[in-house]
């Protein structure tokens, strides 16, 4: 018999991923992340590369980005449940990239209601997603796509047990054309997605520079102790002034030469950024990112 049920249990690990998820204290009380490593997803980390969120509002937890699969949300709910057993009222997904909305899936199965940008009304839904492609078929399992039901424009202001929580659109291209962030007065905390990146790199490839630094700009400007970013351990006011300091600078650099009548192909070469080279992912995105800068600012300038 004890036999048997090893067999069992050994059945079933093989068929599961553990993420070992850690949820982090943010302020003494309330507020926890799971924090994602800063590498590309990939079968090892198993899409283990963005930060996900939760807040403890009373009766019921917030959460703010699902995680990339249905295993990595259903684990990182187990471990919310052993800080206070609670349901989730409301999941929000800061925006359209799937490492951060892939979850929704087992969120779903728990009745939370979930809430996203209207790019989420045109989005397609694919025969294989980008996770799917790049991690485990066992850590991929049980995961579907599952967008929001509830739809921010402008903006949407929620009411749980008397906290009020506001979802705000950037309602321009930033990091994407689909950004929100969500702000909490009462915690003074406000959660921005890809927004804001530490600890490694940000990409421009579906953003637009101009409009990511006027996002930036207004988020430096609010009352609040702590800016949670999509990506990095980083949480204080001046978390984001890496994501910050490093577009002003490319944009900078690109401009000059740009207007200095420069081929992108030599801008692409000469914008090297040396502060920067050993922060992770520089080689596979900082030179993608100058190319970018160029195109999105020739454009500009016409």
């Amino acid at each position: 018999m004890k036999s048997f049920l090893l067999s069992i249990v050994l059945f079933h690990s093989l068929l599961s991923y553990d993420y070992k998820l850690q949820p982090e204290k943010v302020d003494e009380i309330t507020t926890h992340c799971f924090f994602g490593l800063p590498e590309v997803m990939d079968e090892h980390n198993n899409g283990n590369m963005s930060n996900s969120c939760f807040v403890t509002l009373g009766s019921s937890y917030l959460v703010i980005d699902s995680g990339p699969t249905y295993q990595y949300a259903q684990q990182a709910y187990q471990k919310m449940k052993a800080i206070k057993n609670l349901p989730v009222s409301y999941v929000i997904n800061t925006h359209v990239h799937d490492d951060h909305w892939l979850g929704n899936s087992y969120y779903a199965t728990l009745g939370a209601k979930i809430i996203g940008s209207e790019a989420f009304k045109e989005l397609p839904k694919l025969k294989q997603t980008r996770m799917q492609r790049r991690i485990s078929a066992e850590a991929y399992k049980k995961t579907t796509q599952v967008f929001p039901t509830v739809f921010v424009k402008k903006e949407k202001v929620l009411q749980i047990n008397g906290n009020k929580v506001y979802i705000k659109s950037v309602n321009h291209k930033a990091h994407t054309n689909s950004d929100l962030y969500v702000y909490i007065p009462s915690k003074k905390i406000v959660f921005v997605g890809d927004l804001v990146f530490n600890q490694r790199l940000p990409s421009l490839r579906d953003g637009d520079i101009s409009g990511w630094l006027e996002a930036l700009e207004q988020i430096k400007k609010m009352d609040v102790q702590y800016i949670i970013g999509g990506h990095g351990e980083n949480i204080d006011k001046k978390a984001v002034d890496f994501t910050y300091n490093y577009l002003k600078t490319l944009k900078k650099e690109v401009k000059k030469r740009l207007e200095a009548g420069e081929d992108i192909a030599d801008v692409v070469n000469e914008v090297k950024m040396k502060k920067y080279e050993n922060d992770p992912f520089y080689d596979s995105i900082h030179r993608q990112n100058v190319e970018t800068a160029y195109r999105m600012l020739e454009w500009e300038d016409e």
